[in-house]
């Protein structure tokens, strides 16, 4: 497990949700997350070996559904429920509703997420381009407790299924814009549904908060490609540590 993708002394939960569907892959032919839900047993550790323990629950025509446990240290890190299928192949079912992409300033009027003040080291920023909108997503600057911004791999990797898990907790978190410096909000559950194959290029990503309470939060996010598609919805449970606002 690389400590390249950390966000302060703990490896982004994304990442290691998209290593437990990369040893997922394996049990069948269906190789993109439709369906994943992660729980979060105790922080991973950067830096140290892992490994997968891969169970398949159901094989179809259309679906291969399978669990995954990341372990470290003999000590299990996450587990993860995904249902698998192929994203490519086109359904004759002709009905559609979706929703649109939010305006957006261009890349280069956004800011990156290494220079904002979130309390917590971004050892991310080495693997994922970030940059977020200038007016509601700075920290304490907001009304709401939103995150828009767009997302890619830094090496220059185009974005595909497994990514949009990834990218879909990379985001800041959405309490962040309104209330400052929050450090570090472990999630307890994560799950994504994953709409469709990202086109090549920037993604967009909405993420908001509606729910907070007694240190809990639920947090609602949106993840869209270069040609405005809906490609990703998210729904986490995190929580907010006890001193978390009280710098911003």
């Amino acid at each position: 497990v690389s400590d390249c993708w950390n966000i302060g002394d703990n490896p982004n939960g994304g990442y290691l949700t998209a290593i437990a569907l990369q040893a997922l892959r394996r049990l069948g032919d269906h190789q993109d997350p439709m369906s994943v839900t992660t729980h979060f047993l105790r922080p991973g550790s950067g830096g140290r070996p892992g490994e997968v323990h891969t169970s398949l629950v159901r094989s179809g025509r259309s679906v291969t559904t399978g669990r995954a446990t990341l372990l470290q240290d003999g000590t299990q890190r996450l587990e993860v429920m995904a249902a698998m299928g192929d994203l490519g192949t086109a359904s004759r079912n002709g009905h559609r509703l979706t929703i649109p992409p939010p305006e957006m300033p261009p890349v280069a009027e956004c800011v990156e997420r290494d220079l904002l003040e979130q309390g917590v080291s971004l050892f991310i920023s080495s693997r994922v381009d970030l940059r977020v909108h200038p007016d509601i997503s700075v920290a304490g600057r907001s009304s709401r407790a939103e995150t828009l911004g767009w997302i890619r791999f830094v090496d220059g990797r185009e974005p595909d299924t497994l990514g949009a898990v990834l990218f879909s907790d990379a985001f800041a978190p959405s309490i962040f814009a309104l209330l400052g410096r929050v450090g570090w909000v472990p999630t307890i559950e994560l799950t994504v549904h994953v709409r469709a194959r990202p086109s090549p290029g920037w993604m967009m990503g909405r993420f908001v908060t509606e729910d907070l309470q007694d240190g809990r939060m639920i947090e609602d996010g949106y993840l869209w490609d270069a040609e405005g598609r809906l490609i990703a919805r998210s729904r986490q449970l995190a929580m907010l540590l006890p001193d978390a606002g009280e710098g911003g």
